[in-house]
Order: C-alpha cells, then sequence, then structure tokens
C-alpha cells in the first residue's frame, strides 16, 4: 500500500476524479482516502511513479507520503 499527498484534494468530486484515473490504469486499485489530512491510500500492483501519473492526469498535484 502507498500513501500520497495531495494537499488540492478538499471533496468527493475530488477523490472520485483521483479514484476514476487510478482505476483507469489499475481496475483492480483499491483506495482509502482521508480528506482531513488530504492523503490518499492506493493498494495497486502498479509502481508508484505511474500512480502518480493518474494522479495528475486527475488534475491533482501529489507526491509521496
Amino acid at each position: 500500500m502507498l500513501t500520497f499527498s495531495v494537499p488540492g484534494m478538499s471533496c468527493g468530486k475530488c477523490t472520485a476524479k483521483i479514484e476514476t484515473a487510478v482505476q483507469a490504469l489499475d481496475p483492480t486499485a483499491l483506495l482509502s482516502f482521508d480528506l482531513e489530512a488530504r492523503e490518499v491510500e492506493i493498494d495497486s500492483a502498479d509502481p508508484a511513479a505511474e500512480l502518480l501519473a493518474a494522479i495528475a492526469k486527475a488534475g491533482f498535484e501529489a507526491k509521496a507520503a
């Protein structure tokens, strides 16, 4: 499981965009969001760099937490 800090994530629409983008890359990925901490945990076999690219494609800057 990888944790990413996503400072621009603030609502359910944000999490939905991120979830859609990550699951387009890995349909079996499991995501857990903490809006208060602005973090997302992703359980995926894909490399962190690809997951970060998917989050960026959704319109959010992210970094490993």
